[in-house]
């Protein structure tokens, strides 16, 4: 793992989940009443991040739903760090306008991401020709699809580009977790051999020690979490408390380090709890994100302290 918390190479935060649309698949309720956080806050929490970050993703929700405080996030974002974070802003592309599109290329975003590209969305990538154009005529790049996944592609301060990702069989809803809508609408992963943790997105490495995937974290609203769907118990309030420093204090808990492993069927063995019931308790549950929901209720919650 690492030593230092006050560098961390991605830090990947939903600010808000107010959203124009209301997917079925989505995983943490966003739509028209979605959960919002006031401007003061979403900047309360930018002074609390580390000292240092790669590249940082905004997200939601719909981040241009809640257009002023992204804009003042972008601002504040920009006075912190002065250019030496990548500064990347997922949407549905729904709202997205010439000028709103030029408004964020001036705060620094240098990569758009249109995730929306799948049945479920209201446009279902109707839009993915004119956005495409809209994108180049900015002198976007188009020919990276996998900025998230590959390292290599981090700091490009220089580079501006874009791509489009959905909903399919194979990612999100191949591995969808049982959250939020999904949740309600019963299009969750029953996969209990698909182990979410040890992926992007999921706990794996979000403490670091590993090389082929980002170093990441994920602050949902203001929750400090290691994975995008989040522990039952979030580890710290980034409007509170500095993250480093809530990194620093989990990377001694064992729970937390067979997470950063990608290993959630492991993380009660200090307990007692074996990773061959973890197994089965999978199983019955269907979703591992399901089985580190119980143990998070049944066997953390008087550890607390770890």
């Amino acid at each position: 793992m690492k030593k230092n918390f006050n560098h961390c190479e991605s830090v990947y935060w939903v600010f808000t989940q107010r959203c124009n649309d209301q997917c079925d698949h989505c995983y943490n309720l966003s739509g028209p009443q979605g959960t919002r956080m006031s401007q003061e806050d979403c900047l309360k929490i930018i002074d609390n991040l580390p000292d240092k970050i790669d590249r940082i993703i905004l997200s939601g929700g719909e981040p241009i739903a809640e257009k002023n405080i992204l804009y003042a996030i972008l601002d504040k974002i920009q006075e912190k760090y002065q250019d030496q974070t990548q500064i990347m802003v997922q949407t549905n592309g729904d709202l997205l306008t010439p000028e709103i599109l030029d408004v964020l290329l001036q705060k620094g975003v240098s990569r758009i991401d249109v995730a929306s590209i799948d049945r479920y969305h209201k446009k279902a990538g109707a839009r993915a020709s004119e956005l495409s154009e809209l994108f180049e005529s900015r002198g976007m790049s188009g020919e990276e699809q996998k900025p998230l996944v590959e390292k290599d592609n981090y700091l490009k301060k220089h580079t501006l580009s874009y791509g489009f990702w959905g909903a399919t069989e194979d990612i999100w809803l191949g591995g969808n977790w049982a959250r939020g809508r999904a949740m309600q609408k019963n299009i969750w992963a029953k996969k209990p051999q698909h182990n979410f943790c040890s992926i992007l997105s999921g706990g794996r490495n979000f403490l670091g020690g590993y090389e082929d995937i980002p170093q990441e974290i994920s602050i949902q609203l203001w929750k400090i979490n290691p994975c995008c769907p989040g522990t039952k118990l979030p580890m710290g309030d980034a409007r509170k408390e500095k993250v480093a420093d809530v990194l620093q204090k989990v990377a001694q808990s064992p729970v937390f380090q067979k997470i950063n492993q990608g290993k959630p069927l492991e993380m009660g063995e200090h307990l007692g709890i074996s990773s061959k019931f973890a197994e089965e308790r999978t199983k019955a549950l269907q979703n591992i994100c399901l089985w580190c929901d119980e143990f998070f209720d049944k066997h953390k919650q008087e550890k607390q302290t770890e």
